[in-house]
């Protein structure tokens, strides 16, 4: 899964913290790693909690497999250095 948000700037870092239970922050505002279904409701739960639907955003790209993804970075990496997906 890649999560990508956009939160106001009271509430981003609230946002983050709770992203990272469930998945490796990799820069900002941008998340990835293997999540069970379980967790995946929870995450957006907390989520959906926090967020003002009228201000913030939240993405969330599933994959069905890893055999079809590739991840490449450019300049400067952020976050951790597990490449995840």
């Amino acid at each position: 899964m890649i999560l990508v948000y956009d939160f106001a700037e009271k509430r981003v870092g609230r946002a983050l913290k709770i992203a990272r239970k469930y998945l490796h922050w990799v820069q900002n505002s941008v998340l990835e790693g293997e999540i069970s279904q379980a967790n995946y409701v929870k995450l957006k739960t907390e989520l959906s909690k926090l967020m003002d639907p009228e201000e913030d955003s939240i993405i969330f790209y599933t994959f069905r497999t890893q055999k079809y993804s590739n991840r490449e970075t450019l300049g400067l990496q952020k976050g951790g250095d597990e490449n995840i997906l």
